[in-house]
């Protein structure tokens, strides 16, 4: 055996005599040996850092599972808002074609007419003259029959083909309509023009302040009386006895859908006044 093979050896044997008696000899407190005291101090360290990567895993995992249910529960739930929505917006119109039926229903109920519901096909504001193109529900309107929505009056119908009416909106430079001022009872007629409509033939010595509700005042032979048509929004004294007066119109017709047309209510034949103008000669 070599030098080399034999200090070897000899370290070999040094160190196992040094592992046996540690394994033998007590610590100083008499609890566990040596050696299993420094086992334990060089495997403590590992052993801590083996149980906090294994927490971290277990709670990565619990986070991800975590945040996949909330992602999932959050979809549902958007998806549940976004049905709830459409649902609302349709109860919506809904509940306001029932409140523009009850209340054109209920004006039918108290002047003794009846009420046809029509949507709206087609509406021209712009040229002249201005109409609109309803569709019917039923046939049975004639001509010269009163246009209204809940909010006032629309017009009259000029013409019939089937299903389908053409109203001339208040609104038109050839309408007229027989109104009075609601507050003062002062009457006067009001016409179409480019600004919307024109209070005509209102006296300057008559009591006029902006604001005025202007209705309609029954004694055209078209329009029964105390439908909405517009407000005083400028009362100006003109060139001659009476007062320049705009209206603002009662009705929006830019946002009208639906229209409700109003059985006319004739005179009876011996009431007549045979010189007395129709309503297309008034017109």
């Amino acid at each position: 055996m070599t030098e080399k093979r034999t200090r070897l050896v000899v370290v070999v044997v040094v160190l196992g005599q040094l592992l046996l008696l540690g394994a033998q000899v007590p610590a100083a407190d008499g609890g566990q040996t040596l050696l299993a005291g420094a086992w334990m101090r060089g495997i403590a360290p590992l052993a801590a850092l083996v149980d906090g990567a294994a927490d971290a895993v277990s709670g990565l995992a619990v986070y991800w599972t975590t945040r996949r249910r909330l992602l999932s529960e959050n979809d549902r739930l958007r998806r549940e808002n976004e049905r709830l929505r459409q649902l609302a917006v349709r109860n919506l119109g809904v509940t306001a074609d029932l409140e523009r039926l009850a209340a054109a229903v209920d004006y039918g109920r108290a002047s003794g007419r009846t009420v046809r519901l029509a949507d709206v096909v087609y509406s021209d504001r712009v040229s002249w003259p201005r109409t609109m193109l309803v569709r019917l529900g039923a046939a049975g309107v004639g001509h010269n029959d009163p246009v209204i929505t809940d909010a006032g009056l629309v017009g009259r119908v000029v013409g019939v083909s089937g299903r389908y009416a053409r109203v001339q909106l208040i609104i038109d430079r050839s309408a007229s309509v027989g109104v009075m001022v609601e507050r003062t009872r002062r009457q006067g007629v009001v016409r179409g023009s480019s600004g919307g409509l024109a209070l005509q033939f209102i006296p300057l010595q008559a009591d006029l302040v902006v604001g005025d509700r202007v209705v309609t005042a029954g004694i055209d032979g078209v329009y029964p009386r105390g439908i909405a048509v517009g407000t005083v929004t400028r009362a100006e004294a003109g060139n001659e006895l009476f007062y320049e007066v705009e209206l603002a119109p009662a009705v929006d017709f830019a946002t009208v859908d639906h229209v409700y047309i109003l059985e006319p209510e004739e005179l009876p034949e011996a009431l007549r006044d045979p010189a007395a103008p129709t309503p297309d000669a008034v017109r």
